[in-house]
């Protein structure tokens, strides 16, 4: 059997969810048997994430193999089994650097070089390398980010269409639009999704299946329109609502109104049907109504963004989903904190505190602070990469009395440098794509919290940092209670610390992050919620946070 190919454009406005339809059609595919690929195709002309503000982009994804990626990744991973590396995404940047280079070293035999065909056929080598991933793949859905229209998108858009040109049968678009119900007038307009079409129509792609994006079912009548106006069978223009409280609940939505048995009919693609038992199961658990109530706080300085820390709030409500209980995450931006310099009136009021990654000096004080407030509190305590570094820089001011200790990232002439730049970094000129990044093996202490979390002595986990902990302080750490638990497989390198003579205090260099299901929740998370569900049990009369939650 050919490979089948699924594209994914959006139309009308950006922001609809691209990315967790396609991850949702993919795990669809799955339950049906098939083995999929999945790939991200990003306009913009930044040759990866890894130096864009997460006010623009929101979190950067990171893969084993070291790539630094859209964050649709990571809905990719949490919802499919498809494997996931630098070929699953790819930018403009990315793109024009590869044509370029290899125009310098003659590789166009004094061609001039011009968007068709070189720029497009560069993306669709793109496709095909995602298809070559692993064996046997039987279907590679396509994702373009931004929307019909743009012009940064059009040099994929007519690599698509070329594509699908070659390939006839064995590929199909889906195109994801938005369908505004206009209060004023009491009325749905189906006129941006008809223009949206029309404008991918011009550039030669003819859409299989319009998603329409709405807050309510879409009547017939309002499917009729846009199947008569826009050329498609009524059977083919679905309705993608906002969830009520999951978006775990979007593939089963979305299998209630057939599109998984559509897509197979339309690529002849033989299959049973869909076997969706463990996802449902889990939603079952996390639509329950009435459980215990566990509320953790976030303190970090991107709270504001709804995505800079995605794959955290995920990765939160799958320990949640473990333990059986209802989250409430809080936000506190951790420069407010430090301005306020009233920690405990600040973020009180939560059964345990993550801090998550990030770079630079912008909010690290109240990052300390928290730290401070969760080591002398008892309350469980979670510290991802910069996270991790905080939890070790207060506990030298504080328990080992090395008041200005600091990481050199933020004060370089520190006499304390806790945190330290790694060697083979202190020369690298360029930012994108040269710290520590992928995955690497650790060795686990056994009878630390990070044993009785993975329980196995040996563990891989993503990285993206620069900064490491300074182990001539190593000794003196340990005499005063920290324990070092998790350290680089044969290597010196501290990958996990942990504070003894606490219930739960724990800070990892990695990002567990990265590797969390709500089928298979990280071990870390599960232990990090438990513990701070037994915190919430013992200490029944908490202050009220007054702090908007997601």
């Amino acid at each position: 059997m050919s490979t089948k190919y699924i594209f994914i454009t959006g139309g009308v406005v950006s922001s609809l969810g691209k990315g967790l339809t396609s991850a949702s059609i993919g795990q669809l595919l799955e339950g049906r048997g098939l083995s999929i690929a999945m790939l991200k195709f990003d306009p913009y002309l930044n040759v990866d994430p890894g130096t864009m503000n997460p006010f623009q982009h929101g979190e950067v994804y990171v893969t084993d193999d070291g790539g630094e990626t859209d964050l649709d990744l990571g809905h990719y991973y949490r919802f499919t089994n498809a494997s996931l590396s630098r070929i699953s995404n790819a930018t403009s940047g990315q793109i024009y650097d590869a044509v370029i280079k290899r125009e310098r070293k003659g590789g166009y035999l004094g061609k001039t070089v011009q968007v068709v065909p070189h720029v497009t056929d560069e993306i669709k080598s793109r496709i095909i390398a995602a298809a070559k991933q692993e064996e046997n793949v039987n279907v590679v859905l396509v994702e373009i980010g931004g929307t019909v229209g743009d012009i940064e998108s059009l040099p994929f858009m007519e690599a698509i269409r070329q594509f699908r040109y070659e390939r006839p049968k064995d590929c199909i678009n889906i195109h994801l639009t938005y369908v505004p119900y206009l209060k004023a007038a009491g009325e749905v307009k189906t006129k941006p999704t008809q223009h949206s079409v029309q404008a991918l129509r011009e550039i030669g792609i003819i859409p299989d299946i319009i998603l329409c994006r709405c807050e309510q079912p879409l009547p017939d009548e309002l499917k009729g329109k846009i199947s008569l106006f826009c050329n498609v069978p009524q059977e083919a223009v679905i309705d993608e609502k906002d969830v009520e409280k999951s978006v775990y609940e979007v593939p089963l939505d979305l299998h209630r109104q057939k599109i998984d048995a559509m897509i197979c009919r339309m690529l002849d693609l033989k299959t049973p049907d869909a076997d969706l038992k463990e996802w449902k199961e889990m939603l079952d658990i996390v639509l329950e109504p009435e459980k215990p109530l566990v509320r953790i706080g976030i303190v970090g300085k991107y709270i504001d963004h709804q995505d800079a820390y995605k794959s955290v709030f995920e990765s939160l409500h799958h320990g949640a989903i473990a333990n059986g209980v209802q989250l409430e995450i809080v936000r506190f931006e951790s420069e407010r904190i430090f301005e306020g310099g009233n920690v405990e009136a600040a973020i009180a009021g939560c059964d345990g505190y993550l801090v998550p990654g990030g770079f630079g000096e912008r909010g690290w004080e109240g990052k300390v602070l928290a730290a401070r407030y969760c080591r002398t509190n008892k309350i469980p305590y979670f510290g991802l990469c910069l996270g991790m570094q905080v939890m070790l820089v207060e506990f030298a001011r504080h328990a080992l009395g090395l008041e200005s200790a600091h990481s050199t990232e933020v004060d370089p002439n520190t006499l304390y440098p806790i945190i330290s730049m790694l060697s083979e970094q202190k020369h690298v000129q360029n930012l994108g794509g040269t710290m520590r990044l992928g995955a690497y093996p650790c060795d686990i202490a056994p009878g630390s919290l990070a044993y009785d979390a993975y329980k196995k002595p040996l563990i891989w986990e993503r990285h993206r940092h620069r900064y490491e902990f300074n182990n001539e302080y190593k000794q003196r750490f340990e005499e005063h209670g920290m324990r070092f638990s998790g350290t680089l497989h044969n290597g010196v390198l501290c990958e996990i610390s942990e504070l003894k003579e606490h219930p739960w205090m724990l800070g990892v260099q990695f990002h567990p992050e990265f590797k969390s299901k709500p089928t298979a929740p990280h071990p870390l998370f599960v232990q990090f919620v438990k513990a701070s569900r037994l915190y919430s049990q013992s200490n029944p009369q908490k202050t009220d946070a007054a702090h908007s939650s997601c």
